[in-house]
């Protein structure tokens, strides 16, 4: 069974799901893909995870680092795991290359070569955003591109981790942040 509730940030409602091994979704309201992993029955209920997660965006939305992970639960192509799973790595308040990431992932599997854009179909499908931070990713130039919950949200959870900003920039307009 999946398990859902309503978190309220200050970017706009979250809705978070999980199942019993641990956090299956966390999405803005209204962002890309919104919800396309759940099941057609959940139970709106906070169950122990559900609630371990709030804390977290609690500690989160306060400016402070949290200091664990909640349970997840990953759902998703054993490529789009691993690419997950180095998500988890990247520190508080830094940022990340889908280029760097690549070759991460190039090394860890024993490969030449990892397709940057291979990376990028991976980061943006990824369900648990935030928790797993797909906002710290950024263009080889410092460009701010795509985030499911739009550019908006992204720059504010960045500005949040008080992320240097220097050198990046949107790139439909060119403002540089």
């Amino acid at each position: 069974m999946v398990y859902t509730c309503t978190y309220q940030s200050a970017l706009g409602n979250i809705l978070l799901a999980a199942d019993e091994i641990g956090l299956t979704g966390l999405w803005f309201e209204g962002q890309k893909y919104f919800a396309n992993t759940l099941p057609d029955e959940t139970v709106s209920q906070e169950i122990p995870i559900l609630t371990e997660a709030k804390s977290w965006l609690d500690m989160y939305f306060a400016g402070e680092e949290p200091k664990f992970t909640p349970a997840l639960h990953l759902t998703g192509s054993p490529f789009r795991q691993a690419v997950w799973k180095i998500l988890l790595q990247i520190p508080y308040g830094q940022t990340m290359t889908y280029g760097e990431i690549a070759k991460k992932l190039a090394q860890i599997q024993k490969v030449d070569h990892m397709s940057a854009q291979a990376v990028g179909g991976a980061v943006g499908h990824n369900e648990i955003s935030i928790i797993i931070p797909c906002h710290r990713m950024v263009g080889t130039n410092g460009s701010l591109t795509g985030y499911a919950g739009g550019l908006d949200k992204k720059i504010a959870l960045l500005k949040l981790e008080h992320t240097d900003m220097n050198g990046l920039f949107v790139p439909k307009n060119g403002i540089t942040l």
